[in-house]
C-alpha cells in the first residue's frame, strides 16, 4: 500500500518523535540487508523504510508545502513493493575511488544479472533501473534500483517456508547466498497471501 499525506508526521512530530522512530527503522532494515559478496548488497525496501526515507528529505529540506510534500510521495511511494514482488535498492560499495571506478567498468550491466530463487524454482532475474538508465557502455552505477517480479506459485512457495536465495551471475562476479530467516521473515511479509 503506498503512502499519503496522511500517513507521514509534521516537521514539529517528526523532530520530537524522531529518534525512537529512527531506532525502529534501522532494526527493521537490519534483517532486510543481503551482502552478495565484499562488495554488492541488496537493501530491500518496504512501507517504513520509504516512510523514513520521506520523512527524512521533508526534514533535512525544511518541506512542508502540500505539492513538495505530495512531490517526494510521488517519487517515492514506487519503491514500495506491490505485493507480488520485491524492491532493493541494488549498492556496489567500495571505499576507495580508485577501486570503486575500476569495478563500475569492470561490472557493466551487473544490475541485470542480479536474481532471486526460491526454493528449488529456476532463478529469477531483477528488473533494473527502471525510471532511467544509469549504465553507459564503459561503467555502471554504484547504485540501482531493483525489482524481484514474483509469480503466484513462488509467492506460494515463499509462504510455505521454501528458502530463499539472491545472486549474481557476470562473467566478473559470481556471488549467492541464501537468506537467514530473519531476513526470510521479513521479506515474506512484503508479499499478499491469497
Amino acid at each position: 500500500m503506498k503512502l499519503t499525506r496522511d500517513d507521514l508526521m509534521s516537521l514539529e512530530r517528526y523532530h520530537t518523535e524522531r529518534a525512537a522512530f529512527r531506532a525502529r527503522v534501522l532494526a527493521h532494515k537490519a534483517a532486510r540487508k543481503v551482502f552478495l559478496g565484499a562488495h554488492a548488497a541488496l537493501y530491500f525496501e518496504d512501507r517504513l523504510t520509504i516512510q523514513y526515507q520521506i520523512q527524512e528529505m521533508l526534514r533535512v529540506e525544511r518541506i512542508f508545502e502540500a505539492e513538495a510534500v505530495q512531490d517526494e510521495l510521488d517519487a517515492y511511494n514506487p519503491l514500495i513493493p506491490d505485493g507480488d514482488n520485491w524492491k532493493a535498492t541494488f549498492m556496489l560499495e567500495h571505499e576507495r575511488p580508485e577501486e570503486r571506478r575500476a569495478a563500475l567498468e569492470r561490472l557493466v550491466g551487473i544490475e541485470h544479472r542480479v536474481w532471486v530463487r526460491i526454493g528449488a524454482a529456476a532463478p529469477i532475474l531483477a528488473v533494473a533501473d527502471e525510471d532511467l538508465n544509469r549504465t553507459t557502455d564503459s561503467k555502471t552505477s554504484a547504485v540501482h534500483f531493483l525489482r524481484f517480479q514474483l509469480d503466484a506459485t513462488l509467492i506460494a512457495a515463499a509462504h510455505a517456508g521454501a528458502p530463499v536465495a539472491f545472486g549474481i551471475d557476470h562473467p566478473a562476479c559470481f556471488e549467492s547466498i541464501t537468506v537467514p530467516e530473519a531476513t526470510r521473515v521479513s521479506l515474506i511479509g512484503d508479499l499478499a497471501t491469497h
